[in-house]
């Protein structure tokens, strides 16, 4: 289907699907709401940023019968934050409907939890945990649901909490449905698989660039100064709508932001250790735009969609290369264009190559006084080395010390290299 309007949506989908304006589906979402809408098990290996969530909710919200007043579709998500804007993201499509949509997640009442199901929902949305919990307890009955949606199955499994899944999964019916959505699949996430998912259909979008068009990579030295001090030169060189800066362990988040505040920056954080009120007031925050800068950890990259990030800065590059991919996945969502900036020092060079091959076309940049200065040195020199260390191998494979060693036998062989390392640099230099 090339537009939306090629489906046969019900009407109230279509006036939703309109509303939000929505006009052509991105292409996870062109493979996977046929299959979902024919109830074919399968596996949606995608990037952030490529539309998935709407390639479940349509079909599902599709699906749902009105009049049968029972769970007919789980969804569950690894962190509050993602199955919080899933329950918003499904709210938007079912307000002028009857269908009963209920969120479950960790950090809150678990009583007001069960108390909301004495009429059972007929999409359920949450985490593995809570969702688990409310099963476990006999609340909340999944027994009646074909469909079970596993959101960032990856994430889930960092976080261990597949065996939560597979809690209230074994109390699913035995020709389940499956919806598995991942960035990637790791091995260790096969037997689970299997288990649930009999030949499903594996649809990975093979994007030659994992990450959205419309990004500037910026790569910027640290060099002598302090990051903390070269952070301040890069902010002071934008002027951004809504910057995120990531770290990669919370406190480090905590001791930036702290920095920042010191100099006078108004600045949010989000991070795992927040409590769900502080994180819950943190979001309404950030919403109403009262910070132009926001500290996060990777929790932010993989669990909150907020609007409007126009640059993302990589304070430290992150040690799993993944998580780069949904940093800057952050920014240049919805056609707008973003600039992601990455601090580095030369002892990331291994990680800074890395992010090269996977098509992420690193500029590196000098910032003074406020002002952007490109660089070309950092290949440069390392090619330079490279032939160097050529050179000298030709040297060394064409001198070889005498059989019958004479009084300055040592120079005269340093000589005889330096005559050949000569005769190399004029050749490489005549091929350039």
């Amino acid at each position: 289907m090339s537009k939306y309007s090629d489906y046969d949506f019900k009407p109230f989908l279509k006036e939703a699907i309109a509303k939000l304006g929505f006009e052509e589906p991105t292409p996870i979402q062109r493979e996977m709401i046929p299959l979902i809408l024919k109830g074919k098990s399968a596996i949606g290996q995608a990037h952030t940023g490529t539309g998935k969530t709407h390639s479940f909710l349509l079909p599902i919200v599709q699906r749902i019968n009105e009049e049968k007043q029972e769970v007919q579709a789980v969804i569950t998500s690894p962190t509050r934050e993602l199955a919080q804007q899933i329950f918003d993201a499904l709210n938007e499509l079912i307000e002028q409907t009857e269908i009963q949509a209920k969120l479950f997640i960790g950090g809150t009442d678990k009583q007001r939890s069960i108390d909301k199901l004495k009429t059972q929902p007929q999409i359920v949305v949450g985490t593995p945990g809570r969702i688990r919990d409310l099963v476990k307890e006999g609340a909340l009955l999944v027994h009646t649901s074909p469909i079970l949606v596993v959101d960032e199955a990856d994430l889930a499994f960092d976080m261990g909490f597949i065996e939560e899944i597979d809690g209230f999964a074994s109390h699913m019916p035995e020709k389940l449905e499956m919806f598995v959505f991942s960035a990637t699949i790791p091995e260790k996430l096969q037997p689970f698989l299997k288990k649930y998912m009999e030949a499903p259909v594996h649809i990975h979008m093979n994007d030659k660039r994992p990450v959205a068009e419309g990004i500037d990579f910026v790569l910027v030295p640290v060099r002598s100064k302090s990051r903390n001090r070269r952070l301040m030169e890069v902010m002071e060189a934008i002027n951004p709508y809504l910057a995120v800066i990531f770290c990669n362990t919370r406190k480090n988040a905590e001791a930036v932001a702290g920095f920042l505040a010191e100099q006078g920056v108004r600045v949010g954080q989000i991070h795992g250790d927040l409590s769900p009120r502080d994180r819950k007031k943190m979001m309404k925050q950030i919403r109403d735009l009262e910070f132009q800068y926001i500290v996060a950890t990777d929790l932010a990259a993989r669990g909150i969609d907020i609007q409007g990030i126009s640059h993302v800065i990589n304070y430290e590059i992150p040690e799993d290369l993944e998580f780069f991919i949904h940093r800057v996945g952050r920014t240049a969502r919805a056609g707008n264009k973003g600039t992601a900036i990455t601090l580095f020092e030369p002892e990331e060079e291994d990680a800074v190559v890395r992010i090269e091959k996977m098509d992420i076309p690193l500029v590196q940049k000098d910032v003074k006084n406020g002002e952007w200065i490109e660089l070309k040195e950092r290949h440069a020199r390392a090619n330079r080395a490279k032939h160097d260390n050529e050179i000298d191998a030709i040297a060394k494979s064409k001198v070889r010390k005498p059989k019958k060693v004479k009084p300055g036998y040592k120079r005269n062989m340093r000589w005889e290299m330096e005559k050949i390392k000569k005769k190399e640099r004029r050749k490489k230099n005549r091929q350039k």
